[in-house]
């Protein structure tokens, strides 16, 4: 995996799109009422009681992203309990596992059997709450840094909202559901450096499912080597990347 040929790089552009990783970082079945778009850049909140604590434990999420780009087409699966993450693709014919749990953010090559751990950043671990998806928030995302929306439109018979935003990197447009969840079923990102158009579909929205926590935690069977949030910086500045696998979801493990 450390050879690293087109392929690999057209799969981390499309999958940092997909993460709703910023735009400095990259050079369910039936929604819910109405209701407006929020501008904290948070998922739908749940009741609360006094305390302001959540009542009901972290949903559950899965979705699959179809990705396109010049390089051809990518699959991804994602899982979510409150903020873990479980994220699985397949680049260059090996799967590449994703995972957010606390402190730790993995990743490692399945299929050969090593990779990595970084200590999160204080700034990443201070967003998760039990409430907000860790993927799946492009539209939320995209208003926060100034997307407008441009039309209303039913989008293979659900009713959105379509969100742009058009600056110096090029532009950006989500489809997403009109409801408080903001379930993203369609985003375009157009790099006006390249010339490159790259659109992911999110697909199989589900919620509700019963996960446990250990499916957010690597194969014991898989070599992992720790890393701390400052020297993962101080390598992947030296060596461009750290570890046999891409760091594909920048702003889990970075806060931004």
């Amino acid at each position: 995996m450390k050879t690293r040929g087109f392929a690999l790089l057209w799969a981390l552009l499309i999958l940092c799109a997909g993460s709703g990783a910023s735009a400095e970082e990259q050079g369910a079945p039936t929604p819910g009422p109405s209701a407006p778009r929020p501008d904290s850049g948070d998922a739908a909140e749940p009741a609360v009681a006094e305390t302001g604590a959540p009542t009901e434990p972290g949903p559950t999420w899965y979705s699959q992203a179809l990705a396109q780009g010049p390089g051809g087409l990518n699959v991804t699966h994602f899982w979510s309990k409150g903020p873990k993450l479980r994220a699985e693709t397949v680049i260059t014919g090996h799967k590449v596992v994703t995972l957010v749990n606390g402190d730790w953010y993995y990743a490692y090559d399945a299929t050969a059997g090593h990779g990595i751990r970084v200590r999160r950043a204080p700034q990443a671990i201070a967003k998760d709450a039990p409430y907000r998806r860790p993927f799946g928030n492009e539209a939320v995302k995209l208003i926060q840094r100034g997307a407008e929306k441009i039309r209303d439109e039913n989008f293979h018979g659900r009713e959105v909202e379509v969100y742009q935003i058009t600056d110096q990197l090029g532009r950006r447009t989500v489809w997403a559901t009109k409801d408080a969840l903001n379930i993203p079923l369609r985003v375009e990102m157009y790099n006006r450096n390249t010339a490159s158009q790259h659109a992911t579909d999110y697909t199989d929205w589900l919620t509700g499912l019963d996960l446990s926590d250990t499916y957010f935690e690597p194969n014991p069977n898989v070599a992992i080597e720790t890393y701390e949030f400052e020297k993962f910086l101080r390598e992947t500045a030296d060596t461009g990347m750290v570890g046999p696998v891409p760091v594909l979801y920048t702003d889990l493990l970075r806060g931004h």
